[in-house]
């Protein structure tokens, strides 16, 4: 029960009403990165995505957008920023959120959430 009071805690405490994901490194190897956005007070949503070997940096950022466009558009806009960043935003009348970074098997792709 206190771990699951600490995750709660901690997962309360990083909510934003947008963040910024800043991808860096290209793909070298098949993967998926799965992505956890979760509402405050609100149902979590996992979201995976798969990337090809091979993907740039921005290339696994354009597949991130498309990604989470098929599956969380209808609570939050997403979008490209600079290439390689994706930009994630709660629609109008919609809670703030946290993301967090699940499981990244894309060799060499590295993901810095950072809110905004």
């Amino acid at each position: 029960a206190a771990s699951l009071m600490l995750m709660t805690a901690v997962a309360a405490a990083s909510n934003s009403n947008k963040w910024r994901l800043q991808f860096s490194g290209g793909a070298d190897s098949d993967g998926t990165i799965v992505l956890r956005l979760t509402p405050k007070d609100g149902q979590a949503m996992e979201v995976a995505i798969d990337i090809e070997d091979g993907r740039s940096e921005n290339g696994v950022a354009k597949d991130v957008v498309e990604g989470l466009k098929d599956q969380v558009s209808e609570r939050y806009h997403v979008e490209r920023d600079d290439g390689e960043d994706v930009l994630i935003k709660k629609r109008h009348g919609a809670a703030d959120f946290s993301v967090e970074i699940l499981s990244n098997t894309v060799e060499n792709v590295r993901i810095n959430p950072d809110r905004e």
